[in-house]
């Protein structure tokens, strides 16, 4: 990356754009002269030219050893190279190799960075659409996730994945959609691309002749892809990781949402201070679809109420959420601790109390149960499994009752319960937000965390990441 270079930026976080200014990765191309004859256009980054050059030559045939080299020259302000080999190079030979993964070539890089002339579509997009489209390329990467080396990509129409494809290299992706295209009639104009490689002036050039209005990476473009995609009337998203995207060029194709209305006179709180031992480590700091447990939880949570609390003995972990961390008063004692002391911090006659390991909240589950807040001092949702303390209402008058019960050492949440008012919510009426009952799954053991990043059922043991293996070393 080139010092200096950098990019005003607007960027989408927490159901807002804001200006942001980033570096840019800088995409160099470099005319290759061989023998006075011009015999190819790299694509690459802009140091250390001399070792590119020998080591295409090499892999290329053209030369074996530095002994067959007799001069070699870079003007690096021009991208040109200059050299002089020993022996003869074959006839008609004009590549441009591109930046992805293998040996793409095209054969003339200004007429394939020519982008169509038609106007891209001018409709919108919401920024929910560009999320759900990633998450759906990542859960149909199952190469891409066990193997490391394959790209994916995908094309939708905001409301669904239309097309798919894998490839070792991230252009070739894009040239299977097309040709899957081509066969089914389908036409890709107006359509959001998302692909799991970076964005580079051929992926642009590819995209703006299909008529695609935006393209999507979990990585950054490079510095030519965003002036083509500026030309071309392309918006150019990166960095889709979790909830957060940045926008390199034409933002105003994206419009968000508006936000529902926050749920008034209740605290949010996230109980944060378990022990994880049958996980073996933290769980709410398991990644998953681009982000860990507790920052799903707090994005939902903070998009429902104006407070929003995470108890927690350790506060360090969770430095950069903007919320307030308060420690247990019982200390060691539990979730229930945790409700006690979420209670006592809290603003508000009432929280909205969820353990850190359930990544999967609906926002409308969570609503319908807030609707029953009067009907009891606990009010508690069935679940498949029965009742579900750790996703539940509490208002402040069961403090005492609590406290008489931790004092006593006992720790089960339901054992307050016969002392305060409890209205259940009914598996049927809460189903209708969240058929599967995701909204209710906790994370427990290395198995569930598997099962939660491939969306699969399985036997097989669960694995956890390397930086989360080492907390238990």
């Amino acid at each position: 990356m080139e010092k200096g270079l950098r990019r005003g930026i607007v960027r989408f976080e927490r159901d807002q754009f804001k200006n942001f200014e980033r570096p840019l990765v800088q995409e160099y191309p470099l005319e290759l002269i061989v023998n006075e004859r011009p015999l190819a256009t790299l694509i690459s980054s802009p140091h250390q030219l001399n070792f590119l050059i020998m080591g295409f030559l090499r892999l290329q045939g053209f030369i074996s050893s530095m002994d067959e080299v007799l001069s070699l020259g870079v003007c690096a302000d021009f991208g040109s190279a200059r050299v002089q080999v020993r022996g003869a190079i074959p006839e008609r030979l004009k590549p441009t190799l591109t930046s992805g993964c293998g040996t793409g070539i095209t054969f003339n890089l200004a007429r394939t960075l020519r982008p169509r002339t038609e106007t891209v579509s001018a409709e919108k997009f919401s920024p929910a659409a560009v999320f759900q489209l990633m998450k759906d390329l990542a859960r149909k990467a199952e190469s891409y996730a066990s193997h490391g080396g394959i790209h994916s990509a995908a094309v939708g129409d905001g409301v669904r994945l239309m097309l798919f494809a894998e490839d070792l290299g991230r252009h070739n992706t894009l040239d299977r959609i097309a040709g899957e295209a081509l066969f089914r009639g389908i036409d890709l104009a107006g359509r959001i691309l998302v692909t799991s490689g970076r964005i580079s002036t051929e992926m642009v050039a590819k995209a703006a002749f299909l008529g695609i209005a935006l393209i999507a990476s979990r990585t950054s473009p490079t510095d030519k892809a965003i002036e083509l995609a500026e030309q071309a009337g392309i918006t150019l998203v990166g960095y889709v990781r979790g909830e957060t995207f940045e926008v390199y060029s034409h933002a105003a194709r994206l419009a968000p949402g508006v936000p529902d209305k926050k749920i008034a006179g209740i605290t949010g709180v996230i109980l944060a201070g378990g022990e994880s031992r049958r996980m073996g480590c933290d769980k709410s700091l398991l990644p998953v679809e681009g982000a860990r447990f507790i920052d799903h939880i707090y994005r939902r949570l903070s998009a429902l109420f104006d407070e929003v609390i995470i108890v927690t003995n350790s506060p360090s972990l969770y430095q950069d959420i903007p919320c307030r961390k308060v420690p247990d008063i019982y200390y060691a004692k539990g979730a229930l601790a945790g409700i006690h002391s979420g209670l006592c911090h809290a603003r508000h006659e009432r929280i909205f109390a969820v353990a850190c390991d359930m990544p999967f909240l609906k926002p409308d589950v969570i609503r319908d149960l807030c609707a029953h807040a009067e009907q009891g001092e606990v009010v508690i949702p069935q679940s498949p499994r029965g009742p579900e303390p750790l996703h539940a209402l509490y208002h402040k008058n069961c403090l005492p009752a609590i406290e008489q019960v931790l004092d006593q050492g006992r720790k089960r949440i339901v054992a307050f319960f016969p002392a305060v008012q409890v209205h259940e919510v009914a598996l049927a009426e809460l189903a209708q937000h969240d058929a599967e009952g995701k909204s209710f799954r906790n994370i427990n053991t290395p198995e569930e965390y598997f099962q939660c990043r491939t969306g699969q059922h399985t036997d097989q043991p669960g694995e956890l990441p390397q930086v989360l293996q080492k907390q238990q070393s």
